[in-house]
């Protein structure tokens, strides 16, 4: 599952439940463990699966449906198809996950280092002179949360394949209007191609 879908994973996972209604949810993750052996979580790690079984509920429906699931959680805002993507984040709880990222020090510091060039976790670390246990700790927090990709690897000298790691973002804005704050975010190139949620739904 690329960065931006793992970010986007929990929220698209709520916001599907709160929409399909209980009887129709449980015909879809019926269908998709008949289908595939997956339930709904997992199935948003492969959205096509998704999508192929809420087109047999749906039809053509589900196009709109899945569209007005991603705008629950991001706005992509319309560019030249050269220039890049900046995104609205809707879904609160997702706000928050990037504003607490941003809002520590060090996590706020890992993100910087990788902003510009991807990096393996060991020149990170160096370059953030983060002590290793907590600094990996905080690295792999922003893995799992989707907010660092990887983008390409390095050999070692023994031989080994060392991932290297870049922000999903290439910048966020954080504005305050009429007591809302506002979390817009640029992404990546990378993060759009890779992401099978966006090219499904967006890009058809």
């Amino acid at each position: 599952m690329s960065g931006l879908d793992t970010l986007i994973a929990r929220s698209l996972d709520s916001t599907i439940k709160e929409n399909l209604g209980k009887k129709t949810l449980e015909k879809v993750e019926q269908r998709l463990f008949e289908k595939y052996g997956i339930n709904l979580t997992q199935s948003i790690e492969d959205f096509t699966k998704l999508d192929t079984v809420l087109r047999e509920f749906f039809g053509g429906g589900a196009e709109g449906l899945e569209r007005q699931f991603l705008e629950n959680i991001v706005t992509i805002e319309e560019t030249k198809s050269q220039d890049p993507n900046w995104v609205t984040i809707e879904d609160p709880s997702l706000a928050k996950q990037i504003l607490e990222a941003f809002g520590d020090d060090e996590k706020k510091n890992i993100l910087n280092t990788v902003l510009d060039e991807p990096r393996i976790i060991s020149e990170i670390l160096e370059i953030t002179q983060l002590p290793q246990t907590s600094g990996y700790r905080k690295v792999n927090s922003l893995i799992d949360n989707g907010l660092l990709i990887v983008q390409g690897h390095v050999t070692t000298h023994d031989g080994k394949k060392v991932n290297k790691y870049k922000t999903v973002f290439n910048n966020v804005v954080i504005n305050i209007e009429k007591n809302k704050v506002i979390v817009k975010a640029l992404l990546a190139k990378e993060s759009i191609e890779k992401s099978s949620v966006i090219q499904l739904v967006q890009c058809r």
